[in-house]
């Protein structure tokens, strides 16, 4: 089976408070670039965020959700 190489591809992974993005494209030579960004959940930080994906024509995406982790040591 044949391995497929994305050219230009992001991760994300989101929280209740923030979307972090690491974006992987084509360097120099055989070499990748990398870039990492964050943003808020709020609507307008999530188009900026749509914008630069386009803008660096990313194709593919692998997202991944961190749980919300509730705490009840304070109600024991």
């Amino acid at each position: 089976m044949d391995d497929v190489v994305h050219e230009r591809c992001a991760g994300i992974d989101i929280s209740k408070g923030d979307v972090k993005v690491c974006v992987r494209l084509p360097g120099t030579g055989r070499r990748r670039k990398s870039e990492v960004r964050t943003f808020s959940t709020m609507t307008r930080d999530l188009l900026v965020m749509r914008d630069w994906l386009l803008a660096e024509r990313v194709t593919v995406v692998g997202m991944e959700a961190t749980p919300v982790i509730c705490s009840f040591q304070d109600r024991i």
